[in-house]
């Protein structure tokens, strides 16, 4: 096991392991990739079930508890990929780590170009002028070396958009986006549904500072994308005649994400994709004795509101019929407010939703909270 271990401390580009040993294992392969997070290499491991797949983020000393743990218990074999070679680990029947090193360098290019492929929805080489205008791309379409992480980072939001339109099955989709901001990733998502996916989209970008909407329209008619544009207007009241089938907010402060949120599960949008932003309400009003001592500390309180206030919004909208996930999603900002609620519009048993209701009203009478969440759609 130690082999194991000496070969992760090398930091590979992605891991996998497979060959269930253990029937009574939940998960039938992980597949664990790297990124960077503020200049320090880490790991997302994604474990997939037969329906399935629970993602989180790991430190290097974090992800080597997490192979000990699978490794050779649960899975028998270990296949770690480097820039030009992969190293292989397999557990035999008597017990003994069997190890293979492949030195090929026409199977590390295709490995590396497979990779590629696969993780990077954008690819270089391809001009995208948003990406361009960023800073992010060259003229000719390659990554800036000092803008890779970013380049990575928005490859991330549209991995995330491209799980959960993979079952739409309409050539054309309605899109709101809450809180747009200068609307980095409004224009790569419009981008990455037209030109990469084929299909229509009409998307509306919401924010409140007018000299913000108007580069952005600019923007969006230098492009030639005629489907896009932005709308000057606050998130609590508004008002949409069309069919929305999908409502993304990035950031919204505080209660506007509630209300982003509302408005998606009023308008029955399919999908929806919210990274929530500062949370003030539920940190003004959180009160419990057994959690004093934590409370106390202001940054404690701070994140633990947060976390509750999410918690309790995720279990609202599986009240409300939406299949909800939680996970951490690193942002084009690099921001600590990198947790992403992402729901899809699902066929969720009664009992289940009560379930989920129950929860949410549990975390509420627990910490003394009633979060804008639960006002608007209990």
């Amino acid at each position: 096991m130690n082999k194991v271990i000496d070969a992760v401390n090398l930091l590979p580009e992605r891991i996998i392991i497979s060959n269930k040993t253990n029937k009574g294992y939940q998960y039938k392969k992980v597949d664990i990739r790297t990124y960077t997070n503020k200049n320090s290499k880490e790991y997302q491991i994604s474990s997939y079930t037969d329906k399935q797949v629970f993602q989180k983020n790991v430190t290097v000393q974090e992800l080597i508890d997490e192979i000990t743990d699978i490794f050779p218990d649960n899975m028998g074999q270990i296949n770690m990929f480097f820039e030009d070679y992969e190293l292989a680990f397999k557990a035999s029947k008597s017990g003994k780590i069997l190890s293979h090193k492949n030195m090929s360098a026409s199977m590390a290019k295709k490995n590396t170009d497979h990779n590629r492929k696969k993780n990077y929805i954008l690819e270089e080489g391809k001009v995208i002028p948003p990406l361009v205008d960023m800073g992010i791309f060259t003229k000719e379409g390659k990554v800036v070396k000092s803008m890779y992480d970013k380049f990575k980072q928005i490859n991330r939001f549209v991995e995330l958009v491209d799980d959960v339109v993979r079952t739409y099955n309409k050539n054309e989709i309605n899109i709101i986006d809450f809180g747009c901001g200068k609307s980095y990733l409004t224009f790569i998502l419009y981008y990455y549904l037209v030109e990469i996916k084929n299909i229509k989209a009409n998307i509306v970008g919401l924010d409140l500072k007018e000299d913000v909407i108007e580069k952005c329209n600019k923007a969006a008619k230098k492009y030639g994308y005629s489907g896009l544009r932005f709308e000057m207007g606050n998130i609590e009241g508004y008002k949409n005649d069309a069919a929305v089938d999908m409502v993304v907010t990035l950031h919204a402060c505080d209660t506007a994400t509630d209300f982003a949120l509302y408005n998606a599960v009023i308008w029955n949008a399919k999908y929806i994709l919210s990274v929530p932003c500062c949370q003030h309400e539920v940190n003004k009003q959180i009160k419990n004795d057994t959690l004093a001592s934590m409370l106390k500390h202001g940054i404690i309180k701070d994140r633990f509101s947060a976390l509750a206030t999410d918690a309790v919004r995720g279990n609202m909208l599986e009240y409300h019929g939406y299949k909800t996930t939680i996970m951490e999603f690193v942002d084009i900002e690099h921001s600590p407010k990198n947790i992403l609620i992402r729901a899809i519009k699902s066929n969720i048993p009664l009992e289940k939703k009560k379930t989920a209701y129950n929860e949410a009203i549990n975390i509420c009478e627990f910490l003394n909270i009633e979060p804008t969440i639960v006002k608007l759609l209990k």
